[in-house]
């Protein structure tokens, strides 16, 4: 086949000795295997089903065995050539191939993360429209922690010092990272990760990393690398990477705010009328955000930590408002020109599986579109003043994507089943363990 002497020829010119075959799981974590380069095109990849639907502690649900795989086969793996790049940090010449993933009757797996994104791109496809994102993701360096009973602190960076004040957008503090940003932009440009801005965040030691917009499905497969990228990084410099979404219980949490639009078979922004006007199709797409968020926000908020975001005293929402300009709405619409007209979505937290979370927010907006939805009128003061109107934990998150009979068309019922097991077998997980907040204020106090 012509793509087999493609990926060849790339990785003879490459000089590649081993290759990783990655997949990403439920959480938006690598799972795969090496195989050596001169045998990764002469046999088939495979890879257990399994892998697929374990939660973050490496568990299973109780009802794996039989309602998603009653022997836990293998699933097939193709290599797809535009998620082929070089592994700058490895020892020797290597190469890290997304792979896609089939069931044995060769129909995509539906249990795969990237495949859900797929269906939810080919409703765009069948349209005539192509979905347009640029992805920003915030993460914390802190020093390396070895006892998960100790809290996080801030590394200290060139001058000796940890920060100590809040150093939004300050040029100095970023630069007390700077061998470790230069490895990082270095490491991005081997690898072709369309990487763009670099700010200094409102918390201790924490960045933010802009991606220039495009496909939906290559900036997910590079959101996908980049997190594995960053923490690698971090670590050659003795040091972590965490993108957990509240890391720091006084300090701000982490976002992958979505930037999004959606151009026709021309290349133009169908949110924009031929006379620049904002378009019917604008306006529908905020109103699907609003009504199907809450449903999805175990897409944007995907672990027991996430919901540590959406309280009053931090600069995440709380709320399903959207305004212009206004970063305190969950759904902010940039100054821009009427070509570039887009929406971001501030509901993400940096946790989050990328394929899932643009695949929830185009779902959204999907169906906005095509039920003609509404917006509420946009709001132009403070919406951390007004009332909280997302679900406040994991279970809750769910149990409301359980109950939205519409997203659980667009993704798959088998999908979804999966996917609140996996979650929800987490939650329990997290619920048995008795923190230090409850020894101190209840052990002697009730």
């Amino acid at each position: 086949m012509q793509e087999d002497q493609e990926l060849a020829d790339w990785l003879k010119a490459n000089n590649i000795s081993e290759v990783e075959c990655l997949v990403p799981d439920m959480t938006g974590s690598a799972r795969g295997k090496f195989i050596p380069a001169n045998k990764f095109l002469k046999e088939e990849s495979r890879l257990p089903e399994s892998i697929l639907v374990q939660t973050v502690t490496g568990d299973f649900s109780d009802r794996f065995w039989g309602v998603y795989s009653s022997s836990d086969g293998d699933m097939i793996l193709e290599p797809d050539l535009s998620a082929v790049r070089k592994v700058p940090w490895a020892n020797e010449s290597t190469a890290q191939i997304i792979h896609n993933c089939f069931d044995k009757d060769g129909n995509p797996h539906p249990l795969s993360t990237r495949n859900v994104l797929k269906k939810v791109l080919d409703l765009y496809a069948q349209e005539g429209w192509h979905p347009i994102v640029a992805p920003e993701v915030e993460f914390y360096l802190i020093e390396r922690n070895l006892d998960p009973d100790v809290e996080l602190k801030p590394p200290t960076g060139r001058s000796g010092r940890p920060e100590t004040a809040r150093q939004s957008y300050s040029i100095d503090a970023a630069n007390e990272f700077e061998p470790f940003v230069e490895d990082m932009y270095n490491y991005c440009n081997v690898m072709e990760l369309d990487v763009d801005t670099l700010i200094h965040e409102s918390g201790p030691a924490q960045l933010e990393i802009n991606f220039l917009h495009g496909d939906a499905l290559d900036l997910a497969d590079q959101v996908f690398i980049f997190k594995r990228t960053i923490r690698e990084v971090a670590m050659r410099h003795n040091i972590y990477a965490t993108f957990m979404a509240k890391p720091m219980k006084n300090e701000p949490g982490s976002a992958l705010h979505l930037h999004q639009s959606i151009n026709d078979q021309d290349g133009k922004n169908i949110f924009s009328t031929e006379t620049g006007e904002e378009s019917d199709y604008f306006r529908w797409y905020i109103g699907g955000l609003q009504k199907y968020s809450n449903s999805v926000i175990s897409f944007f908020a995907p672990n027991v930590n996430s919901y540590r975001r959406f309280t009053k005293d931090v600069s995440a929402p709380i709320n399903l408002c959207w305004g212009y300009d206004n970063r305190t709405a969950g759904l902010r619409i940039p100054d821009c020109t009427p070509a570039s007209r887009r929406i971001e979505n501030r509901f993400p937290g940096a946790d989050v599986n990328p394929y899932l979370a643009v695949a929830a927010s185009l779902a959204c907006g999907y169906l906005g579109i095509k039920n003609r939805i509404e917006p509420t009128p946009p709001h132009s003061g403070n919406a951390y003043e007004e009332e909280i109107m997302l679900p406040r934990s994991l279970e809750e998150g769910i149990r409301a994507l359980d109950e939205c009979d519409e997203i659980k068309e667009i993704f798959g019922e088998l999908f979804v089943m999966a996917y609140t097991d996996v979650k929800l077998e987490e939650f329990e997980a997290f619920i048995r363990v008795i923190s230090s907040w409850e020894r101190e204020f209840l052990l002697l106090s009730v």
